[in-house]
């Protein structure tokens, strides 16, 4: 027997919702439900693909709580906590440990700062074995670097398991070139999409460029107004070539214009104008 329970119009993408006694009651009735499952399940797959992010990846500095800014270089990530502080915050905590004449301490957890590229893969590991899926992820990216893609991919592996948004980029990419695993283009687009779902905007812009080599022209600009709205600057450079050629419309751009600027804004502050070029040890 089937049962079926109507639901409300805004519950389950105004479709039934059908449960069945056994396994075989579902099997007998799969040509007359398979279809509609499929399209339900392409439904709610892209509504969580393209729903606004409400952050970029890197999220927030744990010392400001401002939003960390897209390039990397605008941030530190410090290997005795694995933490990611913005450069404003991390240029003003140095700067006053030597204004008191203070040991130089992690802002955030306040270990002493390393002084070498080999203590922090020291502390990094030392991460890795809490688990941590920022360090874990850092150490798939050296193991990539060095070219053990073996060693790479089972640090990845694990990292994005963990949620990491990077790792699940990285993992993409590697399956998408055939690097260290066989070229899979349907793993490669998963990974994107785990990636971009947490807000990884390269993740979106391979997504957005897989569409448009489809010729899904709407769906990759639905890829591009989303990663606008995280302060992506190339993603709103192809909205603009877009635009030029009738793809978006004035007001999707105009938009995608806004929701960028209010989105580098946020990034902004006093301190992090300040820091300028600060040099630290970076992310492995």
């Amino acid at each position: 027997m089937i049962l079926r329970y109507y639901l409300q119009k805004d519950l389950f993408l105004n479709s039934d919702l059908v449960k069945y006694c056994s396994d075989n009651c579902q099997e007998n009735n799969r040509e007359q439900h398979s279809e509609e499952c499929m399209m339900r399940l392409a439904k709610l797959h892209d509504k969580g693909l393209f729903t606004q992010p409400g952050s970029n990846y890197h999220g927030e500095c744990p010392i400001c709580c401002l939003p960390l800014p897209l390039d990397p270089e605008k941030s530190t990530l410090m290997s005795c906590c694995c933490k990611v502080i913005c450069n404003g915050c991390h240029f003003t905590n140095t700067k006053r440990d030597d204004i008191e004449g203070l040991e130089h301490r992690c802002a955030f957890c306040r270990e002493p700062l390393v002084k070498s590229q080999e203590e922090n893969y020291k502390n990094v590991m030392e991460r890795v074995k809490k688990n941590d899926p920022t360090a874990i992820s850092c150490m798939g990216k050296k193991h990539y670097h060095e070219g053990d893609y073996g060693k790479a991919l089972e640090y990845m592996t694990k990292a994005a398991e963990l949620g990491d948004a990077s790792a699940h980029f990285c993992l993409g990419c590697s399956y998408d070139k055939g690097t260290g695993v066989e070229k899979d283009m349907e793993k490669a687009v998963y990974h994107w999409e785990q990636a971009a779902i947490g807000g990884h905007p390269d993740a979106r812009g391979r997504l957005a460029a897989h569409e448009v080599e489809n010729d899904n022209f709407d769906r990759a600009a639905r890829h591009l107004m989303i990663n606008a709205n995280l302060g992506h600057d190339d993603s709103l450079k192809v909205i603009k070539d877009f635009f030029k050629a009738g793809l978006v419309s004035k007001e999707d751009y105009a938009a995608a214009l806004r929701g960028f600027q209010a989105a580098v804004n946020e990034t902004k502050s006093a301190e992090r104008e300040g820091a300028g070029e600060f040099n630290t040890y970076k992310s492995i």
